[in-house]
């Protein structure tokens, strides 16, 4: 007994459809290139200003003596709060005073065992015997006391566990996506220099932080889902409704932080920021805006493009309508999905943020209109609403691509990157004795080809 297959078609893109898609995709890809060398970061110059005397060591903790910690001031509490006789701070676990023995593993002293004071007081991070460290150095100068050590504990050094994340990520990814999880992982190498090699630089540079991060996202995106997904026209139709889509969005956070008169200072990081260099804060908030949104809408996109093209591989004889409403649907599906994780993804980052404002007891309605939610909020509405543009834009383009009549099928498709079965596997009559049996006349025609035979 044979499978049972039905006849298929092929339905490729036209040659109008490449040249049209190409004709978006060339330009575009030639601007971007030219803006990307144009506005690439010079490396910086030396300005005969000393460096910083500080610098990083590592060690490991070998030993640790902890002593009675001074009493520190109480808190401001919320009444009925708990606190120590005499006034002071409530004692916790983070109140560990004393010093620690550390061996250091690198820098100049590597193997020498130092002694470093264990920070204390709230907030304070603990360290145990074996723990990994980072100790700051700074060398003794004229009148230093002999007694105070040079070293302080820093932080955890997290090299290590970070190696194993990374090595268990790469790992999974490619276990499951074999070289489409190999591609993807150039993409994501691609993007991390891109940020940190293009976009930081040129803004500190002076950039405008909006130019720098439109070149950027149309580098990201063109490099990215070429690399990941391949030179199809899918992948063409994708990244144009990308494009298009982050337009949208960047316009309506513009929109949005002009009406809501946002400044993009929310903290003393931002206001720093402001004050030490000439970066325009607004451009850059809305800079964050664009590369946020771009790791969601090339989800979206190439999933609707993709959709379309096995809807029309799988039904030969649908036309653009049949096409973009099937499509919608999955779209539809998407999106709702999509929209609960951007908005869990801002409320999981802003938490600690929430719970501080509820231990103030503020009204609702001035923690919403603050500047530091009202970010958020415009944050949040201008992605998901060029999310929701993506879904039409690119399902439409993708349906006005693959809605043609079928063509003869030559046993491969270009984009799909498969082979389809042989038509005539399946329109050949079978022969001989192994022909499938009919109610009317199997006796016959076994009899009619015995007696030939014989």
């Amino acid at each position: 007994m044979g499978a049972d297959h039905s006849h298929h078609t092929a339905v490729r893109s036209s040659a109008g459809t490449v040249r049209a898609t190409l004709a978006v995709i060339v330009p575009l890809a030639v601007a971007t290139l030219a803006a990307l060398i144009w506005m690439w970061p010079q490396a910086p110059q030396p300005t005969g200003a000393p460096a910083s005397e500080l610098t990083n060591v590592t060690g490991t903790i070998i030993a640790i003596n902890l002593k009675p910690c001074p009493q520190q001031p109480a808190w401001p509490a919320e009444p009925g709060a708990a606190q120590s006789p005499g006034g002071t701070a409530p004692r916790t676990d983070a109140d560990r005073c004393g010093d620690a023995r550390v061996e250091l593993t690198s820098g100049d002293d590597a193997g020498e065992v130092v002694t470093s004071t264990l920070p204390s007081g709230p907030g304070s991070q603990t360290f145990a015997v074996d723990d990994k460290v980072i100790l700051l150095h700074a060398p003794a100068g004229p009148g230093s006391d002999p007694e105070v050590s040079p070293y302080q504990l820093s932080d955890h050094d997290r090299t290590g566990p970070l190696w194993l994340i990374a090595a268990a990520f790469v790992l999974a990814v490619i276990a499951f996506g074999r070289w489409r999880g190999v591609t993807a992982l150039i993409g994501l190498a691609v993007t991390f220099v891109l940020l940190l090699k293009f976009l930081i630089p040129a803004i500190l540079a002076g950039e405008p932080p909006l130019l720098a991060a439109i070149v950027c996202a149309a580098t990201i995106m063109l490099a990215v889902l070429y690399l990941t997904h391949g030179f199809t026209v899918a992948t063409s139709i994708a990244v144009i409704g990308t494009l298009a889509s982050l337009t949208l969005t960047g316009l309506l956070a513009w929109a949005s932080i002009k009406m809501t008169h946002l400044s993009g200072i929310t903290d003393d990081s931002s206001l720093n920021l402001g004050l030490s260099s000439q970066i325009n804060l607004q451009g850059l908030l809305l800079a964050s805006i664009i590369i946020g949104s771009l790791g969601v809408l090339d989800d979206v996109t190439v999933t609707q493009s993709v959709t379309v093209a096995e809807l029309a591989q799988a039904n030969p004889a649908y036309r653009f309508r049949q096409l973009y409403k099937a499509a919608t649907r999955v779209g539809r599906a998407h999106i709702a999905s999509v929209i609960n994780t951007i908005i869990l993804a801002y409320a999981g980052a802003a938490l600690p943020l929430m719970l501080l404002f509820s231990i103030g007891r503020r009204p609702l309605s001035e923690v919403v209109t603050g500047p530091i939610i009202a970010q958020e909020i415009v944050r949040s509405v201008a992605g998901t609403l060029g999310l929701i543009a993506a879904v039409p834009i690119t399902t439409a383009l993708s349906a006005l691509a693959r809605a043609r009549h079928p063509a003869p099928d030559t046993g491969h498709d270009p984009d799909a990157g498969s082979f389809r079965p042989d038509p005539a596997e399946h329109t050949a009559p079978p022969q001989g004795r192994h022909r499938s049996r009919t109610p009317s006349g199997p006796a016959r025609s076994t009899e009619g080809h015995d007696r030939r035979r014989h």
